[in-house]
């Protein structure tokens, strides 16, 4: 019985070797944090916060000649959540991170279908978000071009509510997901280009939010901008918002720009310098002003503590931040990222203050036998302005607003 069920296993797997190509991978992330201010300011009375959660993934991959299939299965897991000998997860956490089918229409061309991360750039309008452990995906559809340096897709998404429990479209298609701009349809056309030193990027989208049975549809259309020659780096960033909001709320002359600059000094040492600005809310009622950078993995940019547009400051003052950085190679597979952000609003507060204060973020990787070791610091250093908008009075704030973290990633390739 055993010879068979061997010999049984190798010829599947020779099957599969002839005519496709099977993958599986994994990821185990857990990650320690401390928590004194993340995300908005702790008052004195409050205790800080200490957890850890773990990122759980399983990838399986299968390649043919007229189709790639990706699937991959997720859990993010709080350690405690479950009480002991629970007969389900309470957090009801495991889900289908991706699951999609790129199938090949053509030289170049392909359609891919599914559940699956959208990432473009640097990540500022759409991004996978990996920083959260739960990630962020789109059930979309996306018909793909590539032919030499141009790029061009075109991505359509339409989201239903199965409300019916036999399975079936109920009557109707009314969307009741909402928050965090959920969309009810989504279109987008995607352009880039690239020459000797340089590229450049076109992003049209269209998002329909749905909270009643009209539906608010809002444009977003800009270009990002990247060139690299020698130690030399730039990068730019514009982006225009119009049409309504979720809520019917008209949004005019809403922009986003940002210009960076990175210089490589020695095989040892990067150095970065920046600017970016968000504009706010100085419309009347029933208006808004204010830019939202959407699916872009917000984390990355306006400093690590996520005080700014990671589920907040959604239609506030906007920001204007200067950044700083450098990025030292340690050796041996470890590196050093310094990096200081100063932070003021687009729009003034009621007060008539602007400044909103300087957050330092240190994030420390180590490359180790088969997986990486990353730790973390950020502290902030918040102005009277922050406290304003925070809705915190300074004097019952505590004396010191920081965060520190402590990640180790594995990523195992199984077959």
């Amino acid at each position: 019985m055993k010879t068979k069920l061997s010999l049984l296993a190798t010829l599947l797997l020779i099957t599969l070797t002839a005519n496709a190509q099977f993958s599986l991978s994994g990821e185990l992330r857990p990650r320690t944090e401390y928590r004194s201010g993340f995300g908005n300011l702790i008052a004195e009375d409050n205790d800080p916060g200490f957890g850890i959660s773990t990122r759980a993934r399983l990838n399986f991959g299968f390649k043919t000649e007229g189709y790639n299939l990706f699937v991959s299965l997720q859990d993010v897991m709080v350690w405690g959540e479950n009480r002991q000998i629970l007969p389900f997860d309470q957090n009801n956490s495991f889900a289908i991170f991706e699951a999609w089918a790129d199938i090949k229409l053509g030289e170049g061309t392909s359609a891919k279908l599914g559940r699956q991360s959208i990432a473009y750039d640097d990540q500022r309008i759409f991004g996978g978000l990996d920083w959260a452990q739960q990630g962020r995906n789109h059930d979309a559809a996306i018909l793909k071009h590539k032919k030499g340096s141009f790029l061009f897709d075109l991505g359509l998404a339409f989201n239903q509510d199965y409300n019916n429990p036999t399975g079936f479209i109920s009557e109707g298609n009314n969307y009741s997901t909402t928050g965090f701009f959920s969309y009810k349809t989504m279109q987008y056309a995607y352009l880039k280009n690239g020459w000797d030193a340089f590229s450049g990027s076109l992003l049209v989208l269209n998002n329909g939010f749905q909270e009643t049975e009209d539906i608010s549809y809002l444009q977003t259309i800009g270009t990002h901008l990247n060139y690299k020659k020698g130690t030399f780096g730039a990068a730019a960033n514009l982006f225009l918002q119009t049409g309504k909001r979720q809520g019917e709320v008209d949004v005019k002359e809403a922009y986003l720009a940002s210009l960076d600059f990175t210089l490589k000094t020695s095989d040892k040492i990067t150095l970065g310098i920046g600017s970016e600005i968000i504009s706010g809310n100085d419309a009347d009622a029933g208006e808004t002003g204010a830019f939202f950078p959407l699916y872009g993995t917000n984390h990355k940019f306006n400093g690590f503590m996520d005080y700014f547009y990671v589920g907040n400051h959604a239609n506030s003052i906007g920001l204007f931040d200067i950044h700083a950085s450098a990025n030292f190679n340690l050796g041996k597979g470890s590196s050093l990222l310094v990096k200081a952000l100063n932070f003021s609003g687009e729009q003034e507060l009621p007060s008539g203050d602007k400044s909103l204060g300087t957050e330092i973020d240190l994030v420390y990787s180590k490359a180790l036998k088969g997986y990486t070791l990353k730790l973390g610091y950020s502290q902030m250093f918040a102005s009277d302005g922050m406290y304003e908008l925070k809705g915190l009075n300074k004097s019952l704030a505590s004396n010191s607003q920081n965060w520190a973290w402590v990640m180790l990633v594995f990523k195992p390739n199984f077959l």
